[in-house]
Order: structure tokens, then C-alpha cells, then sequence
């Protein structure tokens, strides 16, 4: 079997025993084998199903262990607790074009192994060919930018707030408000799905009359993303109901939905997929469990999604800048050099016009959602200041002028920084 008809993968293990065993485990475990050789499992199987262990770069050792481990308690093993990188390479045939099963491979019990006190998946590296069994975006950033008509500069969007308690006409009337004030893209918050308050069934129609007329009166189309986060087949009909009623976006929540959930959803719409990923901190920020984002985006982007969550520099979670900036890189490359499969990526939380110059320098590109909720909404100068203060920050740290120097000709931008960037 050719190398290009294997699954490579890389890990970050920590281990109190021999890393070069511990590999050998982890390939065993995940394809042909278990933690001993049974019945069945010939030198002829072994050599066409097997994983195989590419590459093992030991690193530096722990002091102690970073997450427990009973199976080495009860044994007494103890330290010292060496790390390493390992590449493992799997067989496609193993697989197929079987996303969930893909991702049971490549995780799955690994983290549950007795042999390690920190395991996580670092990278991702699929052969074209299989790569092109998958679903791809179907808007993408081209097809986000012609959808909006922006076809330079970075799509300025914001979220609906607050989260959750408007109805549905008070939805539309905030929506109606932010198309006049100039944003590219709205969508809705996470936790707001299909609440009694403001079902999807009279909110969809509501927001769509607005925005339709907005574009009817201005001829631009502002991309709303309804969250239609649900089960399998409510996924289906909302996003029915939203190519209706004119909508070119849906929003799903992607760690709770599942892959099959978003393969299914993106094989029956045509609508761009904004792919949101809270819980992802769950899965990732432990620097010695869970997933990284490269691993994480490649799953994701072969259900076909078209925009990615990356969070936001300087913003409100955290996650450090550099792994913001490492996952905005994610998205901007193709999973194969045979594919252009980019999807945009979506800066959120805690964004406004100050932390614009951050993330032009560390990007040095438009083809991103810069998202602000409160940047926007709460604008000292109402929500068309916000945006303004927004554009005028990009224009600023595009044309590397300080924001401060700019805010003297812009007074939106002068006022967001005296507001928001007070102590």
C-alpha cells in the first residue's frame, strides 16, 4: 500500500514508559489489533490492515504527570514521564469515506489508553483522493463574498443581542437596525436555536421580510445565519424554510450536532453552513488531551462546512493570540494541494474597532468575519457608529496608520476608543 493511500496523524503522548511501545499500542489499538495478538489476526492481515508507526520525536520530559492514570497507579509505575511526538499512518481501506468512523479512528479510545498520562491529536493529513469522497463548501469565501457583494475588505458582522428573550417581530426589528447600519452578516447567538419565545417558524419569515426589503431598497443582501442547531431532520426543515423565505445561511452548532448530523444537513441545502464550535474548549484546552485545531477544522471542512469559528485576538476567552492566529492559517489552507477548499474564519468574541490592528498584522488578510456583538450594539453612538468605527479601523491598520492618528478624522473610530478602551 502507497503511502498516499494512507491517513497520517500525528500525536503528543506522555508517557511513564517506552514511547517507541506506546506507539506500537496505539497503532494496534486503533486498526487491526488489541493490547494482545488473538485469533484471526495472521502476519498477512497484520501487513495489509494494520496502522503503522511513521515517526516517533521524543521532547522534553514532564516533572510530573499531567491527568491521572489508575492503571499505572494500582501497577506503581511512576516516572519519569517522557513525551514525544508520534506520526501513525492508517490504512484508507480501514475507513472508507465513513466520516464518524474517520474520527473514531484517529481518536477514540486513545484517550482512554492505560500506557499514557496525556495524549492528543496534533494534525491531520488526508490523501487527495480520499479527501475528494467528502463533501465540500458550497459557498466558501468566493462564493461569501459574492453572496454579500463584498468583494474586498473584511465582512464586518455582528450577533444577535441579546442572546435569547426577544421575540420574533423584536428580532426583526433589531435585524432591521443593523442592515441600516451597514453590517455584511448577522447570525444568531448559540444558545439560541428554536426557543417558544421566538420559534424558527416565525422568526425566519420575520428577519427574511426585513432583510429582503433592505435589498430590495439598497440592492444589498446582508447574509443572516439562523441557528438551526437541532436534531437531524428539524436541521432539514428549517433550512427549508430558510431557502424559502430568501436566506442564504445557516448556523449549526457543530460539536453537539455531529458529523453525519452536518454531512446530512450539507448534502440537502445549498445554503452556506456557518459552523460554530463551542465546546470546542472542552475538547482542546488542555494542552495534553483532546484535539487541536488543525485536526479538529479537517473533520469539520469534510462535512462541508463553509465558515469556521476561530475566536477573536485579544478578545474574551482564553485562548492565547498565537492559537488564534494558528487556526485562522488553518482555514486559509486547502486539506490538499489537489483541492481549494478554503472556508472563511470567523473572529468573534469580544471584538470591536481596537482589536482590528491585531488581527490585520498577525493575518495580512480580508478574507475573514470580523464579528463584534457589543462593538457594535454598543456603540456610545448607536450600532451604524459601531460598524463605521469598525470599517475605519480596518482602512487605518491596512494603510499601517495608528488608530489613535486616524480617530482624529474619524469620529466613530474616536469614540469607540474612548468608550471601549477605557480601563
Amino acid at each position: 500500500m502507497t503511502v498516499a493511500e494512507r491517513i497520517r496523524a500525528r500525536y503528543l503522548i506522555e508517557t511513564p514508559l517506552d514511547p517507541a511501545a506506546v506507539a506500537e499500542v496505539m497503532a494496534g489499538e486503533q486498526s487491526c489489533g488489541t493490547f494482545t495478538r488473538v485469533e484471526g489476526e495472521t502476519d498477512a492481515l497484520r501487513e495489509r490492515a494494520r496502522a503503522t508507526v511513521e515517526a516517533i520525536t521524543e521532547l522534553a520530559p514532564a516533572e510530573a504527570p499531567s491527568l491521572p492514570n489508575a492503571l499505572l497507579e494500582r501497577k506503581g509505575t511512576h516516572g519519569p514521564w517522557r513525551r514525544a511526538h508520534i506520526d501513525i499512518s492508517f490504512p484508507v481501506a480501514n475507513i472508507g469515506a465513513n466520516l464518524p468512523t474517520l474520527a473514531a479512528t484517529v481518536s477514540g479510545n486513545l484517550y482512554d489508553l492505560g500506557e499514557v498520562t496525556g495524549l492528543r491529536l496534533e494534525s491531520l493529513q488526508l490523501p487527495a483522493a480520499y479527501r475528494a469522497q467528502f463533501e465540500m463548501p458550497r459557498a466558501g469565501i468566493a462564493g461569501t463574498r459574492r453572496i454579500t457583494g463584498v468583494a474586498s475588505g473584511a465582512l464586518v458582522g455582528t450577533i444577535i443581542k441579546p442572546n435569547v428573550g426577544l421575540s420574533a417581530g423584536e428580532t426583526a426589528e433589531l435585524v432591521a437596525r443593523l442592515c441600516a447600519a451597514g453590517v455584511d452578516f448577522i447570525k444568531d447567538d448559540e444558545v439560541c436555536a428554536n426557543p417558544a419565545h421566538a420559534p424558527l417558524a416565525e422568526r425566519v419569515p420575520a428577519v427574511m421580510a426585513v432583510v429582503r426589503a433592505h435589498q430590495e431598497r439598497t440592492g444589498k443582501h446582508v447574509m443572516v445565519a439562523f441557528n438551526i442547531t437541532d436534531e437531524t431532520d428539524a436541521m432539514k426543515r428549517h433550512a427549508d424554510l430558510v431557502e424559502r423565505e430568501g436566506g442564504s445561511c445557516v448556523m449549526a452548532s457543530l460539536n453537539w450536532c455531529g458529523h453525519s448530523g452536518m454531512q446530512t444537513l450539507r448534502r440537502h441545502t445549498g445554503l452556506a453552513l456557518h459552523g460554530h464550535r463551542n465546546g470546542y474548549g472542552a475538547l482542546s484546552r488542555h494542552p495534553l488531551l483532546g484535539i487541536s485545531f488543525q485536526a479538529y477544522q479537517t473533520l469539520w471542512r469534510l462535512a462541508g462546512v463553509d465558515h469556521m469559528h476561530v475566536h477573536g485576538l485579544q478578545g474574551k476567552f482564553s485562548q492565547p493570540d498565537s492559537e488564534v492566529i494558528e487556526s485562522a492559517r488553518d482555514c486559509f489552507t486547502p486539506l490538499t494541494d489537489a483541492t481549494d477548499d478554503r472556508v472563511m474564519p470567523a473572529f468573534s468574541s469580544g471584538q470591536w474597532a481596537g482589536t482590528v490592528p491585531a488581527t490585520w498584522a498577525a493575518i495580512g488578510s480580508d478574507d475573514l468575519l470580523f464579528m463584534a456583538g457589543g462593538g457594535i450594539l454598543a456603540h456610545p453612538d448607536g450600532a451604524a457608529a459601531g460598524v463605521t468605527s469598525i470599517r475605519q479601523a480596518w482602512s487605518a491598520a491596512r494603510a499601517g496608520t495608528a488608530l489613535q492618528e486616524a480617530a482624529r478624522s474619524a469620529p466613530e473610530l474616536a469614540r469607540a476608543l474612548a468608550f471601549f478602551g477605557k480601563p
